[in-house]
């Protein structure tokens, strides 16, 4: 028997890269972000850049929540097709939407190689495919729609993409905006650099209690510190549904495997995300030392006693699809694991101020698209802040 901690790959290979003192003493800040993953991260980070006083405190060691267990396949497409959300919010604002996912994937690429940071960034494309025939008849609608947006697409045959790519499939779309990163490293890097920058970070730090006055708002720790700044930022993801009366998003399980290094892996594959129409769907990239991961099979039973046992089973059950998706593949995983991630009724995030709190302001990029919405956000918060409008900040307000 192979035995496998519950921990995600991107822990277990680059360990605690950076820890931070715990708070014992009171803060005055401009300031608060409240969450060290790669949401606090990219956040604090655009806070320093316009020299604001920032500080930055988590419950847990850095990086440690969902960010230690996401995929991290930065795509411009929200899990809600376009064609979907055009309907729920008219077609200019559905690819306004996505065409900011595009701007926000060329914006990280930008900041990782500007700040020079570490963290297998690689530009890729990603592959839509259909999962049966009636998929495929949506799905190329789809394409035509995105295609009449100029969103840098192509319609693959299910014979072209098993040719160039082999994987079985219906047709699909492919997209020439994509990218892959180890954003566990990310998010540790980006909070250490702004540390050297006046980033004040606490660690293992928890809230006992927040209060709000005229002017600001106050955080009291269990260690009875107080941190008082003229507004908090929540970071939090999944953990901020627990603050707030709104029911923002619906909370699940989702799985992840990866093989060993060296798998033997079509090129054009190597290049590529790939993810398809099934509910829940699957997907699957490669990392920088070749290894393929592939993720899906969600589940709603978030507490469950036997979780090491239900993500054995997952795990199976993804290397199963996999290898009946790409034929010939040799897939021997290597580690496996499971996160809380959250998604909403459209698919979008929520980024802005919440009614429930006056001096909180919340980056909450639920769905496969996380990093790249926290991206988008980073610009919409500083423009709430100067009090500029923001063409995206009305899709993605609370109370929609």
């Amino acid at each position: 028997m192979r035995l496998r901690t519950y921990e995600s790959f991107w822990l277990l290979k680059n360990g605690l890269l950076y820890t931070y003192p715990l708070l014992q003493k009171n803060i005055t800040s401009d300031y608060i972000v409240v969450g060290g993953g790669i949401t606090g991260a990219l956040i604090s980070d655009a806070l320093i850049e316009h020299n604001y006083k920032v500080t930055l405190i988590d419950r847990r060691d850095i990086g440690q929540g969902s960010t230690a267990a996401t995929t991290s396949m930065l795509q411009y497409e929200i899990d809600k097709m376009l064609i979907d959300l055009s309907d729920m919010i008219g077609e200019e604002a559905a690819a306004l939407c996505y065409k900011a996912g595009r701007s926000a994937i060329k914006g990280l690429e930008k900041m990782v190689t500007e700040k020079n940071i570490d963290c297998d960034f690689d530009k890729k494309k990603s592959l839509y495919i259909a999962h049966n025939r009636r998929a495929s008849v949506k799905l190329h609608k789809e394409f035509l729609l995105r295609k009449k947006h100029r969103l840098g697409v192509r319609w693959l045959t299910a014979e072209q993409v098993l040719k160039q790519y082999g994987v079985l499939s219906y047709g699909g779309i492919l997209s020439d905006t994509a990218a892959s990163a180890d954003a566990y490293k990310l998010a540790h890097e980006l909070i250490w650099q702004n540390t050297g920058k006046g980033l004040q970070v606490f660690d293992q730090t928890s809230i006992k209690k927040i209060t709000e006055q005229k002017n600001g708002a106050t955080i009291y720790t269990t260690d009875n510190y107080k941190l008082q700044a003229k507004k908090i930022i929540f970071c939090t993801g999944f953990e901020s549904t627990y603050l707030l009366k709104e029911k923002i998003a619906h909370l699940f399980n989702t799985y992840a495997c990866i093989s060993e290094p060296g798998a033997k892996i079509n090129k054009k594959l190597k290049d590529t995300l790939v993810w398809d129409t099934n509910d829940p769907y699957i997907y699957m990239r490669t990392t920088g030392d070749g290894r393929l991961l592939i993720g899906g099979e969600d589940n709603d039973q978030l507490k469950q006693s036997n979780q090491q046992e239900v993500k054995e089973k997952k795990s199976t059950k993804l290397v199963k699809k996999v290898t009946r998706l790409v034929p010939g593949i040799s897939f021997i995983e290597d580690f496996s694991w499971g996160g809380v991630f959250g998604s909403t009724r459209d698919s979008l995030p929520y980024v802005g101020v919440s009614p429930e709190y006056k001096h909180g302001y919340f980056v909450l990029g639920f769905g496969g698209n996380g990093i790249t919405f926290s991206m988008q956000a980073r610009k919409i918060l500083i423009d709430h802040l100067q009090n500029k409008p923001n063409e995206l900040g009305q899709y993605y307000r609370f109370g929609r």
